[in-house]
């Protein structure tokens, strides 16, 4: 038999997944656990999620969520800091807690037969906490002497800056998760414990656990450790107030620099859009992979860059949809003239040929994002963040399949607009300014 090597061969069988089950009980008839039973190895991970997000901190304390978390750990209970890390390490568990724009997030994983000496640590993390003065002085110039060394990011400044100038002032997401200099220095440990007590609460918060357990068994030693989390009352306030896209170009003085930042963007509708699949497989294509045509145009075809991509970001109350990569400062004008081409180009149609290529890529990996601990705990958290269907997962590889070119090419004209971006270039001034010279590119800013 001869193999033509001029033909792709065909997979032999259809792509399929099936998602474990996730099954639910109330802590104390407040808490929301989910548990995924996983047994092939003896571990229990255990995912906690708040909605106690920087999008609550008060005006002039930004930075007082992300402060929380590096405190909160610092001492519970009968331990002291470093007792209650031994505790752990003892235990062989690994503990960590992070804030983002909507949520704290604390994890703490563990081998099964540790399971109860941990969970109760946790407990103790989340119950009684110390919040000593020294702690909350020591992680305070933690936070000052990071944002110090990120002034000098690139990539950070054009995120923090592109964020800003996006969602405005009068917006919550417009702020920076880590805060603002100024404002960390106003932030007391009563205000700290202030914002504890308002946010870090059982009605306010839901569980995801991975591993091998049994809902019976986790959720009598849940309500056990977990007696004393009593609930206030839940009223936290944040803004939303969506700034009109204007097509700018904001530039950040780093002098000197070889390089430039670039990042433009615009808002979109959220996560939970009818027509979510078609925007997912429009970005796939557009720049949403390496083959895509954005990477495809400024790094295969012009070399200006190592990597370029683009995606639509969703929060929990807002979206934007943002293109970002780093240019030779010479070539910034040139990449911003071919990302603003592929905008405009991609609303003339994609083929047949795209659309399949984009579709295979997705179904083929999709499974691939179930294999660890870590991925079912952090995909199921975002199916219970944005509300998601029970049988979204089942469902994933069926709604790909059915989207269409002509949903695809509906989605481009309706999401993409080149029109109305906002674009923040980090990079020497005085290099960029002559490039930018004329009104090819609206108006242009010096933050």
């Amino acid at each position: 038999m001869t193999l033509d090597r001029s033909k792709i061969p065909e997979p032999l069988t259809e792509e399929s997944f099936k998602m474990p089950s996730i099954e639910r009980f109330l802590v104390n008839n407040l808490l929301k656990v989910f548990i995924i039973k996983k047994k092939e190895l003896p571990i229990v991970r255990i995912n906690l999620i708040i909605q106690a997000g920087s999008k609550f901190d008060p005006v002039n304390k930004k930075g007082i969520s992300n402060l929380l978390t590096m405190c909160i750990d610092e001492g519970a209970g009968k331990y002291n800091s470093l007792e209650l890390s031994e505790q752990f390490d003892m235990l062989g568990a690994s503990f960590s807690l992070y804030s983002d724009s909507d949520n704290i997030h604390i994890t703490l994983q563990t081998l099964k037969e540790n399971f109860k000496p941990a969970l109760e640590l946790l407990s103790l993390i989340i119950t009684k906490p110390h919040f000593n003065k020294k702690d909350f002085e020591r992680e305070k110039r933690r936070i000052l002497t990071k944002l110090k060394q990120l002034s000098d990011e690139p990539d950070y400044l054009a995120k923090t800056t592109f964020d800003s100038i996006l969602f405005g002032k009068q917006n919550s997401y417009s702020y920076p998760s880590l805060g603002l200099e100024e404002d960390i220095l106003n932030i007391r440990n009563e205000d700290l414990k202030s914002f504890y007590n308002k946010t870090i609460l059982p009605e306010n918060a839901f569980v995801v656990v991975t591993g091998d357990i049994e809902p019976d068994e986790l959720s009598s030693e849940m309500n056990k450790q977990f007696a004393d989390w009593q609930n206030n009352k839940v009223n936290l306030i944040f803004k939303n107030e969506l700034k009109k896209d204007i097509k700018k170009v904001y530039i950040v003085n780093k002098k000197d620099s070889v390089q430039t930042e670039i990042k433009t963007g615009h808002h979109t509708t959220g996560r939970n859009s009818k027509d979510y699949f078609d925007k997912l497989i429009l970005n796939t294509i557009l720049g949403g992979q390496f083959t895509s045509r954005i990477n495809h145009n400024l790094r295969e075809k012009n070399g200006y860059t190592y990597g370029a991509g683009s995606a639509f970001n969703y929060y929990m109350n807002s979206a934007y949809f943002g293109v970002s990569t780093s240019v030779g400062i010479e070539n910034t004008a040139s990449a911003l003239r071919e990302i603003f081409y592929e905008l405009s180009e991609v609303k003339n149609g994609i083929t047949k040929e795209e659309l399949s290529f984009a579709k295979a890529s997705i179904i083929r990996k999709f499974p691939s994002n179930f294999e660890t601990y870590r991925q079912v705990a952090s995909n199921v958290i975002g199916q219970m963040i944005f509300n998601l269907p029970d049988e979204y997962f089942s469902n994933y590889i069926k709604n790909i399949k059915s989207v269409t070119v002509d949903a695809v090419n509906k989605s481009a004209v309706k999401y993409i607009h080149p029109e109305l971006t906002t674009t923040v270039l980090v990079g020497d001034r005085e290099k960029l300014q002559e490039q930018l010279s004329g009104n090819e590119f609206a108006d242009v800013v010096f933050v």
